[in-house]
């Protein structure tokens, strides 16, 4: 991603609505696999180590953190993560077999090859381990977020299923994600571009802004009581899309 976007995404990621939305439903799946708090967890894209954090404070006890960034890592490290590390996601310096669990949260667009990728993550886990992967959804709702981001794309439900069943996995779960937010969202998108078409846009540096706390709060609120839903049902739209697959054994 572009450097200053980066330095605005390490400073919001604790307490933006989006992020702290998402890091409960990915912390939720987490959770719904019943692993013993000795499980190996790799999260690949671990920026500064957030999600590490909680699950610390539940009790996880291997955890270990990668990503591209040395700031980011080096923040991940200040809290007292010995085994985070700068590394390519794509390309792994583990073992084979290596993990119970691997997160990967809106990572795989990030990566050019993606069934390289994929590979990779399912190669480093173990017979039977989880790969959980959030991903942004349709290509319609491509827009200067993603640009700065260095997204090469974004990801139908159907289209997820199938790069990760190519890779060898068996998906055990999948839905979009952000639904309450997907027409708002696509309104926007589609106003955008109608604003660049007439030449009355501005450049703009993504979608990462903070809001007054109230604001922030309230759009949480709404990702949470969703994320709860999607324990008993999927969604048929969202912004995102996710799987959880499994390595068979």
């Amino acid at each position: 991603m572009d450097i200053t976007y980066e330095a605005r995404y390490h400073q919001l990621e604790e307490q933006h609505w989006w992020f702290a939305g998402r890091r409960d439903i990915v912390f939720e799946q987490i959770q719904q696999l019943r692993l013993p708090r000795t499980a190996d967890i790799l999260e690949i894209g671990c920026s500064g180590g957030p999600l590490l954090l909680a699950l610390r404070a539940a009790g996880y006890q291997h955890l270990t953190g990668i990503d591209v960034s040395d700031n980011a890592i080096a923040m991940a490290q200040a809290r007292g993560f010995e085994q985070v590390m700068v590394m390519d996601g794509a390309r792994l310096d583990f073992a084979d077999n290596s993990f119970d669990v691997v997160v990967a949260s809106d990572v795989l667009e990030h990566i050019e090859d993606e069934a390289e990728a994929l590979r990779e993550w399912q190669r480093v886990l173990r017979p039977g381990g989880h790969l959980i992967v959030f991903v942004p959804a349709y290509q319609f709702l491509w827009s200067r977020h993603d640009e700065v981001n260095h997204h090469f794309r974004r990801y139908t439900l159907s289209y997820l299923r199938q790069v990760l069943g190519i890779a060898g996995f068996r998906v055990e779960r999948a839905s979009y994600w952000n639904f309450l937010l997907f027409f708002p969202t696509a309104l926007v998108r589609r106003l955008q571009r109608l604003a660049q078409a007439t030449g009355l846009a501005t450049t703009g540096a993504g979608d990462l802004k903070q809001l007054a706390g109230p604001a922030n709060s309230a759009l949480f609120g709404l990702l949470k009581a969703e994320n709860r839903w999607l324990r008993r049902l999927n969604f048929p739209l969202g912004v995102s899309t996710f799987a959880v697959a499994r390595k068979p054994a």
